[in-house]
């Protein structure tokens, strides 16, 4: 017998024994990730990871350590099936299954998305001219995932004629999308093929050509823009760009004008676009204005110019206009100035009115500017802490502005907004089946006081009839806080299952998202990203000290970037939370930012900075939530992941918990469950997300005693 396989069956047997009942305690015990060190080193520091053998996808040692764990976890949470059953029971009776969007029209058809009782997947349809028209099913999503255990749909794209539509379909979690083209004239699908990209396609309007972004299989940047003639092989598609700074990705698109092709490059901090006649057959691009360190802008075409969203000089950025023949900044010409408290994140562009989506002191604002007279005014919400965003605006000429709008205690909501009379009109609101009263509930705007004195926002809700300001409620405290990208309040019918047994819901805007500005993100990354991590612990306190929970009753819940932040104050402050439920959590900062080779890696540098850089590096290293792990107790712990996942490693939150079970004190839980069958999103189709959801809920009121 092969030595490698003996090992193999030696490690299958022990962990097989290590996940199997304790005989004297009748307790379950945690599989223990054998040790084998391998020393990583950089600036003279040598660090050793124990684990680092966990990375090998293809190793069957792997594969069976991650069964172990999800046996270990299945095992732990056996006592709470019937809690979990009745979690994703309730939570599925809320939501109403077939229902239907906004229908919205676009070159003669109205379209929409719907959905059947008991289907997973949504169905894609359209009506020529009228809704009152006969129903084209354009893809029944429910049919093509047959035989799937994951299926994503994405990149719906009708050709100009109407007869074509191209989309994306991701099979495996890693979001490698192959495009397929269908006639909706005749039903077929063309032999067209085209694999490994972003999902995403652009039709010339010749209605025969595709543009496409394709991924870099191993890093998975986005890094390649080709043409496609249908009927074409993939392998004969022209290379229009390619981005080689890797730092960089692209992305292509055709103006709301339809007259220009565009083709973006962003970094985190810089951006730079490229555009081309939509009508020409082989158009030549044209730099609009070179990329520069610092410099981000973002392009609206009308009529004859270009409307440029920019942060040039304007760190909240502003807006400029430009004519189409002269693009550089040079001929930008300023149309709404700079502001110091209000933050102007995008536009919309109609014929006699220019729409700008502001936010100002953590919320989101609507402005409408008419382009005649120059008068302008803010759509008013009525509420303390909401979120509102415009949605499907295609046509120039019209008065009404489409918009979106939720709060913690208002479903998502719908509405056609009259710009010239203010008349506002509700077209759709979630409907939320069952007893839910939207009175029952109260949300609050709070702020708490950071350690440098920084006032940090808390958006947080709470049913009335459960709640008493005694500090002895269970409170859920969620944040995200990294790539500018805001946290704002929105409605979660999910979320009733835990509001209506007591807990408070607490979103905590932190440093590093957006809410305050574009200083908010300024200031929670790089070399001050651990303000991210005790703004957090500044909202717990608070909490804690305004009597909404107590310790013994705190939990705090954060993924992606967001689980990073969660491992930070796992290891600052443990004794602050009964439980941590980390998704999909970033955890080993140091190691995956200095190889290049991992997906995200190169493109962050400005997000985190390069610890090829010694200061970047020691930084990095003095929170990153894996290499801190210490001999000390910790909370319960819930940890998530998905082997196929392409943002953060399946092998990141698994040698993470591998490392915490050597190095803890407590006996407190710490439980790793890994979809085998998903990635970073979790499991696909309409419900079959919810049974993590109710894990995740079923671990925190099992930890509280609460069984029903």
């Amino acid at each position: 017998m092969k030595k490698e396989v003996f090992y193999l069956l030696i490690f299958m047997i022990l962990t097989s024994m290590a996940c199997t009942e304790n005989k004297e305690t009748k307790t379950p015990q945690p599989p223990v990730a054998k040790k084998i060190p391998k020393e990583l080193t950089i600036h003279g520091d040598t660090r050793i990871d124990n684990y680092f053998w966990l990375r090998e996808r293809e190793n069957p040692e792997v594969i069976e350590y991650l069964k172990a764990e999800n046996a270990y976890t299945d095992s732990v949470m056996a006592h709470t099936k019937d809690l979990q059953k009745k979690l994703y029971d309730e939570i599925v009776a809320r939501i109403k299954q077939d229902d239907k969007s906004v229908p919205y029209k676009k070159n003669g058809y109205f379209y929409y998305v719907r959905y059947e009782k008991g289907g997973e997947y949504p169905i894609y349809c359209r009506k020529k001219g009228s809704l009152d028209a006969k129903e084209e099913i354009m893809l029944d999503v429910n049919e093509m995932a047959k035989g799937y255990a994951y299926y994503q749909l994405v990149g719906l794209n009708v050709s100009e004629d109407n007869k074509l539509l191209a989309f994306g379909v991701d099979t495996v979690s890693r979001r490698k999308y192959t495009i397929y083209v269908k006639n909706l004239e005749t039903g077929e699908l063309l032999p067209d093929k085209i694999s490994i990209t972003t999902g995403g396609s652009t039709w010339s309007n010749d209605n025969k050509t595709l543009y496409y972004t394709t991924k870099d299989p191993e890093t998975l940047r986005s890094n390649k823009i080709f043409r496609h003639t249908l009927g074409t092989e993939q392998e004969n598609d022209k290379l229009i760009f390619e981005e080689k700074d890797e730092t960089f990705s692209t992305f292509v698109y055709k103006t709301k004008s339809k007259k220009f092709l565009m083709i973006g490059s962003e970094s985190t901090l810089s951006t730079e676009y490229r555009f081309a006649d939509a009508d020409a057959n082989n158009p030549e691009f044209k730099i609009f204005q070179a990329r520069e360190k610092d410099l981000e802008y973002s392009v609206y075409h009308f009529q004859d110019k270009f409307y440029v969203l920019t942060n040039l000089d304007a760190k909240n950025f502003r807006l400029m206009e430009t004519p189409d023949t002269k693009t550089s900044k040079e001929n930008w010409n300023e149309v709404i100035p700079h502001r110091k408290d209000v933050l102007l994140e995008d536009v919309d562009v109609f014929k006699n009115y220019l729409v700008l989506s502001e936010r100002k002191n953590g919320l989101n604002q609507i402005r409408v500017i008419n382009q005649n007279n120059k008068s302008d005014y803010y759509i008013d919400f009525g509420e303390e802490t909401y979120s509102a965003w415009t949605t499907t605006n295609l046509d120039f000429d019209t008065d009404i502005l489409r918009y979106g709008y939720t709060s913690l205690t208002t479903p998502n909501s719908v509405y056609d907004f009259n710009m010239k009379t203010k008349e506002k009109t509700l077209l759709k609101r979630d409907e939320v089946l069952g007893d839910f009263d939207p009175a029952n509930y109260v949300a609050k705007r709070l702020y708490a006081t950071a350690d440098d004195g920084t006032k940090i926002p808390i958006s947080l809700v709470y049913r009335k009839d459960k709640f008493k300001q005694d500090g002895n409620s269970p409170c859920l405290q969620y944040a995200y806080g990294s790539y500018g990208y805001s946290m704002d309040p929105y409605f979660s019918s999910v979320r009733l299952s835990l509001l209506d047994r007591g807990f408070v819901y607490a979103i905590a805007h932190v440093r590093g998202g957006q809410e305050m500005g574009r200083q908010w993100y300024e200031d929670g990354k790089l070399l001050k990203k651990k303000n991210t991590f005790t703004d957090f612990i500044a909202c717990s306190e608070y909490l804690i000290e305004q009597k909404y929970t107590n310790p013994d009753k705190l939990f705090a819940m954060g993924g992606s970037a967001g689980g990073l932040l969660m491992g930070a104050i796992a290891n600052m402050r443990p004794n602050l939370y009964k439980g941590i439920i980390a998704q999909v959590p970033w955890v080993d900062v140091v190691t995956t930012m200095l190889d290049a080779s991992i997906p995200l890696t190169t493109s962050e540098y400005d997000e985190w900075g390069n610890p090829n850089n010694k200061e970047y590096y020691d930084y990095m290293l003095s929170y990153s939530p894996y290499d801190n792990v210490k001999a000390q107790n910790y909370p319960n712990m819930l940890v998530t992941t998905g082997l196929h996942d392409s943002q953060v490693q399946y092998f990141e939150p698994t040698k993470w918990v591998a490392k915490l079970r050597d190095m803890k004190t407590d006996d407190n839980l710490l439980l790793l469950t890994i979809n085998m069958d998903t990635g970073h999103g979790g499991a696909s189709g309409r419900f079959k997300r919810y049974k993590e959801t109710a894990l995740e809920y079923a671990f925190m009121l099992d930890l509280l005693g609460i069984k029903e």
